[in-house]
Order: structure tokens, then C-alpha cells, then sequence
């Protein structure tokens, strides 16, 4: 049995949860998600979600787990949304945001502006001294993680400076550099 996909997924106050034709809805404050599914069969019951699988087939094993995490996730975000913030390591290295556009100045020639997704909230917190940070919101996890880690790419952190965009939070494997 799959660990992640047996657990029960408990649906908090104010969100609603509709199954129909191979199609799950999960409404609540912040907003609407769907999500396609398939060889699982979603149970709704006293506000608690379990998933069970037809058979032990490697193909319904793998799509228990998956189903239950994305639907854990999407009722997580329609509830509390997710955010995730991206900080700017290095000399020079700017963003701020006017409304969706996002500009970031990040040791190139030109700086790159960048529309975000109209369902993500951008919002940029520069303070002296300290190294300025992109946050961002919404509902939809993929497309949070989506939209951070294209605005990563621009820039990733190198592993003899640390200089770069990366992740608050995420520890960057340092190198030393040439010995003398």
C-alpha cells in the first residue's frame, strides 16, 4: 500500500470539494482548482477524502500516491494559498515589481522584466544592508514553483561566490577557490 496515498486528506471550514466525470474541484476563498484523475476512486465522506486503487499494478500504485498529493496540495492552496520567496545574492543586484511586471537587475547588460501569471501575486521587499527578495503567492503550487524557478534560471547561484538567485532558506554547496 502507498504510504502517501492511503492517508485521508481532511477538508478544513470553507472549502468544498466536488467530485464529478473524472474531474476534481476544490473551491475555497482564494480561489477554484480542477484536476484530472484516473485508476483511482476518490471517496468523500464527513469531510475527510481517501483514495483507494483497483489493484497493485506498479502504473495504480504510482497514481494513488500522485492523485493524493496533488489533491492534499490543491485543497492546501484554495485554503492557505503558497508562497514562495527567492532572494537576490550579489553586488548591484536589484528587483521591483509594478503591479504583475517584475523587473530585476541582476549584473547583466539590460535588465530583464518579466509578466507574471496573472493568478500570482508579485511582491518585491529591498531594505539596506540586506539582500532584496522576490516574493511569490497564490493558489496553484505548480505554477508557483513554475514561475520561481523560471526567475531562478535567469540567474542560478554559483557555488564559489554564492552569488545568484536563489531560494530563502536553501544552502548553496560552497567550493574553495584556487589555492595559492
Amino acid at each position: 500500500m502507498s504510504r502517501i496515498g492511503k492517508n485521508p486528506i481532511t477538508i478544513p471550514e470553507g472549502v468544498t470539494v466536488e467530485v464529478k466525470d473524472n474531474l476534481i474541484t476544490a473551491k475555497g476563498k482564494l480561489g477554484e482548482l480542477t484536476q484530472e484523475y484516473s485508476e483511482v476512486e476518490i471517496k468523500i465522506e464527513d469531510g475527510t477524502i481517501t483514495l483507494t486503487r483497483p489493484s497493485e499494478k506498479k502504473d495504480h500504485r504510482a497514481k494513488h500516491g500522485l492523485y493524493r498529493a496533488l489533491i492534499a496540495n490543491m485543497i492546501e492552496g484554495v485554503s492557505n494559498g503558497w508562497t514562495k520567496e527567492l532572494e537576490l545574492v550579489g553586488v548591484g543586484y536589484r528587483a521591483s515589481n509594478q503591479g504583475q511586471k517584475l523587473d530585476l537587475a541582476i549584473g547583466f547588460s539590460h535588465n530583464i522584466v518579466l509578466d507574471i501569471a496573472p493568478e500570482v501575486k508579485v511582491e518585491t521587499v529591498s531594505e539596506k544592508g540586506k539582500n532584496p527578495i522576490v516574493k511569490l503567492t497564490s493558489h496553484d503550487k505548480q505554477l508557483v514553483g513554475q514561475v520561481a524557478a523560471k526567475i531562478r534560471g535567469f540567474r542560478k547561484p554559483e557555488p564559489y561566490k554564492g552569488k545568484g538567485i536563489k531560494f530563502v532558506g536553501e544552502e548553496i554547496r560552497r567550493k574553495a577557490g584556487k589555492s595559492a
